[in-house]
């Protein structure tokens, strides 16, 4: 079956000195991924000019942060899930000092994870699991009592790989 399109941000937000990543932990209540941490995101909708525009559209129905704040610098390689999506990571920047409105029908909560963690290689752990008969394989990012594994953090070592590889 045709892989479905969907585009999450990176937002990126420049703090005076220490940058840091701005994550959710998707509702428990979601028929998928619930309770993961995930980049704010989701398909892309035909009324969308682009996956940039899906990106900032999916970023303020979950976490109220409006484009105006935000600065696209540009987009990854798509990423194409074992769940069946072809995802577009959007990259950009975000001014500090906003405020989150939280959608409870989507996000249970954000949080920010610094840059510098995530783009160290060594807290990258390589994992799998068997699935429907097949090995995955998988990074996963223990973060505090955070876990930032799956699509989520192949999306950030695929931004590491091309930052500092």
């Amino acid at each position: 079956k045709p892989l479905r399109n969907a585009a999450v941000l990176i937002p990126v937000v420049d703090h005076d000195g220490e940058a840091t990543v701005l994550l959710t932990k998707r509702a428990e209540k979601l028929r998928n991924h619930s309770g993961q941490v995930a980049f704010p995101g989701g398909t892309i909708d035909a009324t969308d000019a682009s996956p940039e525009a899906a990106a900032l559209r999916e970023t303020f129905e979950e976490i109220g942060l409006g484009q105006d704040r935000i600065e696209i610098i540009g987009r990854m390689p798509d990423y194409v899930a074992g769940s069946g999506y072809r995802i577009a990571p959007v990259l950009g920047i975000v001014r500090p000092h906003f405020q989150l409105t939280l959608n409870a029908d989507e996000v249970d909560a954000a949080f920010e994870v610094p840059l510098r963690f995530l783009m160290n290689a060594a807290n990258h752990k390589r994992d799998s699991r068997i699935w429907n008969d097949l090995e995955w394989f998988f990074y996963d990012m223990p973060y505090g009592d955070r876990r930032i594994w799956g699509v989520t953090a192949g999306i950030i070592r695929t931004l590491y790989e091309r930052l500092y590889a």
